[in-house]
């Protein structure tokens, strides 16, 4: 299966610390990331690998961890908790590859809402360094 494989990969990107380099071999030119706190996709490889790598800085502390995998076909379901600055944090990442193992769409669902709310704060806060 290609999500199997995706898997692994995407693993390899997260121990890694989420790099662009690590990323941007993982990400189809068109990928498109549907945030939890931003109603519109986010379309194109250098937008999703932002995100991406804002993600990593501010959910990817010592207390992130994958709780469940789901893996079927080209798609994968990966339920994570965290906690950022005393907030538990429950979510999952949506993930769907193409038949080249690209990741083309990445969906974040976060809950509850107090947790939503750090999520907004803290990765408008990196996205706003990325800038600089």
């Amino acid at each position: 299966m290609i999500a199997e494989a995706g898997l692994k990969h995407w693993h390899k990107v997260i121990e890694g610390g989420s790099t662009a380099d690590g990323l941007g071999a993982i990400l189809h030119d068109d990928a498109v990331f549907h945030s939890p706190v931003v109603h519109t996709p986010q379309r194109g490889k250098p937008i999703v690998m932002a995100y991406l790598m804002a993600a990593g800085q501010t959910l990817g502390n010592d207390s992130f961890t994958y709780v469940r995998e789901i893996v079927d076909g080209n798609h994968l379901m990966l339920e994570f908790s965290t906690e950022m600055e005393g907030i538990a944090i429950n979510g999952i990442d949506l993930i769907t590859f193409d038949d080249d193992g690209l990741i083309t769409d990445f969906k974040v669902m976060v809950r509850p809402l107090k947790a939503v709310n750090k999520v907004w704060e803290m990765m408008g806060r990196e996205l706003e360094k990325a800038k600089s």
